[in-house]
């Protein structure tokens, strides 16, 4: 099983790039940041998780510039999406800056893409937040078709373009890991028609859940001739008990959050994070997939 840590990249926070040398050092696999591109004053889109929407969603980094800068000042870090609010996204301009990010990198990246919850943030990209969904999955296929072609084109009901050429192409081939986000009951035919694997998080999922919804994801694989289908469980308790039930049911990945906080706070959690994942690294999931 591998571990990431995650944070809300607050402009308040200890520096995303400081943030990725600490989860370097601290032997952590991966680190993993969000999106907001804005946060409309209005709130009439209700914070899933309940209650106020806390602070740090009013003080974003830009994820993608955030993990260039990662990519700098580390080597062996993967460098993860979660998730991207791609309808908030023209999908040829996305696809060059997630092309070029894994370039850079030498191939770290992993994207975590979602529909988005907050609906007046998509309205305001002039996109009709009822259709994020389909508009989700065009535009993740509109740009595997520009990862993965030297002339790409796509004709669907929300993307639409002629033929194009676009380099770099990713070093990952045939085009980086694809992680969809979400919760609701068809997100896991989402998966399995248009990703490589679930991202799924503990604001929606205890670890019995995950383990219950992986098993159904891994049955339909089969059904549909595929193989294991990784899983990543992020905001996953910082408890023992969770981490071993997801590791025998064959997660890939436990992703444990530390808070948008100063350095010291943030090293604190990362400290903590280690001691507790020291007994299960290099331990291998009981069914873990490696992507297609």
């Amino acid at each position: 099983m591998h571990f990431g840590i995650t944070m809300i990249p607050a402009d308040y926070a200890v520096s995303p790039v400081r943030l990725g040398v600490l989860t370097e050092e601290y032997g952590f696999e991966s680190l993993w940041l969000g999106e907001h591109s804005h946060i409309p004053t209005s709130r009439k889109s209700a914070y899933p998780s309940g209650g106020e929407l806390p602070r740090e969603f009013f003080h974003f980094h830009d994820p993608l510039v955030s993990l260039a800068a990662v990519a700098s000042v580390t080597t062996t870090l993967r460098l993860g999406t979660s998730t991207l609010v791609v309808p908030d996204h023209d999908p040829i301009v996305l696809a060059k800056q997630i092309s070029s990010l894994d370039h850079l990198s030498s191939g770290r990246v992993m994207v975590g893409v979602g529909a988005g919850w907050n609906l007046e943030e998509i309205a305001n990209h002039r996109v009709d937040p009822r259709f994020r969904v389909g508009i989700l999955c065009e535009r993740v296929e509109a740009m595997k078709s520009i990862w993965t072609n030297d002339e790409a084109e796509f004709h669907g009901m929300f993307v639409d373009f002629d033929p194009i050429w676009q380099w770099p192409k990713p070093v990952q081939r045939p085009h980086p890991p694809v992680l969809f986000g979400g919760q609701g009951p068809k997100v896991l035919q989402r998966v399995l028609d248009h990703g490589t694997g679930w991202l799924v998080s503990g604001r929606h999922f205890d670890a019995a859940g995950v383990v219950e919804w992986s098993g159904r994801l891994q049955a339909l694989a089969t059904e549909r001739g595929q193989g294991a289908v990784p899983v990543s469980y992020q905001d996953g308790p910082a408890e023992r008990s969770s981490i071993e039930a997801c590791l025998a049911a064959g997660v890939e990945r436990y992703i444990l959050r530390v808070p948008a906080a100063d350095e010291s706070v943030v090293t604190e959690t990362l400290a903590a994070h280690r001691a507790l994942v020291e007994p299960y690294l290099g331990r291998q999931s009981g069914q873990e997939g490696s992507g297609r």
